[in-house]
C-alpha cells in the first residue's frame, strides 16, 4: 500500500493573489513567501523555532536570491540556523509537491514540523539577452521573454493554451460550455469573497506606496464576479488567430502573483507542540499523458489515486481541481463523472489565477476548510502540469 502514516496538515495561510504587473509586482517573492511561513505558524500557535525543515516551491526564480529562496525564505521567517530547506518544481503542481515532499521528509525521519511554502512573482520575471554574455558580433541584440520559457511546452514550443485547443479538438469540447465554466468560476469565487470564506485562508500583506505611504493588501486583486455571459462571449481566441479557436483569456487561468503556506508536521510532534490537528495527507499520484493535450493529466492521476487507495468518485466528498484552462475542468469531470456540485465550489484558476508554486498549497487549503465546515471525509486536489503530467493528492479531515 502507498501512502502515509499520521502525516498532520495545519494552519495554512496565503497572501492575496495579485494581478500581472499590479499590487505585487514591486514586492520580491522571498519577501511574499516570508509573510505566508509566518502567518501559517502564528496560526498553528508554534514558533519558527520549532520548525525543523522548509520545503518551498517555485517555477520561475526571480531576484538575486531566486535560486536560494528556500534557505533565505527559511531564515528570514525566523527559523533556527540549524533548520535545513530546499526547493522544488513539478511544474504546476509545484505547491502540491512541497506537501508532499515535507511529508517525506518526516517519514522518513528527518523532519518532525516542516512548512509546504510556494510561491510566484510572474510581474517580476526579466526579459534575457543571451547574446550578450559572450559579445553580440553586430546588428540588435534580442531580448527574450522569460515568461515565454514557462508558458511554452518543451517539446512542441506550443503555449500552454494550444494545448488547450489540441484538447478541445481531440474530444469535442465547446465553446459555450468553456465559457459557461468560466462564469461559474467567477460567481463562485464572488460569492466566496462575499460570505469571508477566501478571507479566511489569506494574511493581509502591507505594501509600500509612493512617497513613504503604505497600504494594507487584502483581498485577491484577479476575480472579475460581475463579467456576464455577452463579455466571456465576446472575448477573442487567444492562442489560435485563424479565427477557429475556443480558448479565450475568459476560459483561461489567470496571471497572479503571491505565496501560501502550510504547516506539515508528524502527528506526534503536533500533539506534543499543540498544533491543531486539521488534516491528515493519506496518498497520493503524478501520471505521465501526452504534452500536446497536457491538460488531460487529472483524469488518469486521479484515477490512480483512487486505486491506490481502494477508492471511487463517490467515496471523496470535495475536488479541487485547477482550472488552468476549462477544458480541463471539463474533461475530468465527463471522463470520471465529477459531480460539478463537489468541484472547486469558491472558484479557481480562471477567477483567482495560477501562481503554480502557490495553486496546490491554495487548493489545499480551500479543500481542508472546506471538509472542516461541511464535515466531509476526503478530498482530492489534482491539477494538468505543463510538458504533459497529471498530479492528485488525497486528504482525510480530522476535525470532527
Amino acid at each position: 500500500m502507498t501512502g502515509f502514516q499520521d502525516i498532520v496538515l495545519s494552519s495554512g495561510a496565503r497572501t492575496p493573489l495579485g494581478d500581472f504587473g499590479k499590487s505585487l509586482r514591486d514586492t520580491p517573492l522571498s519577501a511574499l513567501a516570508v509573510h505566508a511561513v509566518q502567518a501559517s505558524i502564528a496560526r498553528a500557535g508554534i514558533t519558527a523555532h520549532d520548525v525543523d525543515h522548509l520545503v518551498f516551491g517555485n517555477t520561475a526564480p526571480v531576484d538575486h536570491d531566486g535560486l536560494f529562496a528556500s534557505r533565505k525564505i527559511a531564515l528570514d521567517a525566523g527559523l533556527r540556523i540549524e533548520s535545513a530547506a530546499m526547493g522544488v518544481t513539478r511544474a504546476c503542481g509545484t505547491g502540491s509537491q512541497t506537501i508532499v515532499t515535507a511529508a517525506q521528509q518526516i517519514a522518513g525521519g528527518h523532519s518532525q514540523v516542516a512548512i509546504a511554502a510556494g510561491g510566484e512573482n510572474y510581474s517580476r520575471v526579466p526579459y534575457l539577452a543571451h547574446q550578450m554574455r559572450w559579445g553580440a558580433q553586430r546588428g540588435p541584440v534580442e531580448l527574450v521573454d522569460g515568461l515565454d520559457y514557462i508558458y511554452r511546452c518543451p517539446f512542441t514550443r506550443e503555449l500552454m493554451g494550444d494545448t488547450a485547443e489540441n484538447m478541445v479538438a481531440r474530444f469535442g469540447y465547446t465553446r459555450q460550455a468553456m465559457d459557461e465554466w468560466g462564469l461559474m468560476s467567477q460567481q463562485r469565487a464572488g460569492a466566496a469573497m462575499r460570505s469571508g470564506f477566501l478571507a479566511r485562508q489569506i494574511a493581509p500583506i502591507t505594501l509600500a506606496g509612493p512617497k513613504g505611504t503604505s497600504r494594507l493588501f487584502e483581498h485577491d486583486e484577479f476575480p472579475r464576479p460581475d463579467i456576464t455571459p455577452e463579455k466571456l462571449a465576446s472575448l477573442k481566441p487567444s492562442f489560435r488567430k485563424d479565427g477557429k479557436g475556443s480558448v479565450t483569456a475568459g476560459n483561461s487561468s489567470g496571471v497572479t502573483d503571491g505565496a501560501a503556506a502550510l504547516v506539515v508536521a508528524s502527528l506526534g510532534a503536533a500533539q506534543r507542540l499543540g498544533i491543531p490537528v486539521q488534516a491528515k495527507l493519506v496518498d497520493w499520484a503524478v501520471v505521465g499523458v501526452p504534452p500536446e493535450i497536457m491538460g488531460s493529466g487529472p483524469v488518469p492521476a486521479i484515477a490512480k489515486l483512487l486505486a491506490q487507495r481502494k477508492l471511487s468518485v463517490a467515496d471523496i466528498d470535495y475536488f479541487e481541481i485547477n482550472e488552468a484552462f476549462a477544458v480541463v475542468n471539463l474533461h475530468a469531470e465527463r471522463e470520471l463523472g465529477i459531480p460539478r456540485a463537489r468541484t472547486n465550489l469558491y472558484g479557481g484558476g480562471i477567477s483567482l489565477g495560477h501562481p503554480p508554486g502557490a495553486t496546490g498549497l491554495r487548493m489545499t487549503i480551500t479543500a481542508m476548510h472546506h471538509l472542516q465546515d461541511t464535515g466531509g471525509r476526503y478530498a482530492i486536489i489534482s491539477m494538468c502540469l505543463g510538458s504533459g503530467m497529471g498530479m492528485a493528492s488525497l486528504i482525510e479531515n480530522l476535525v470532527r
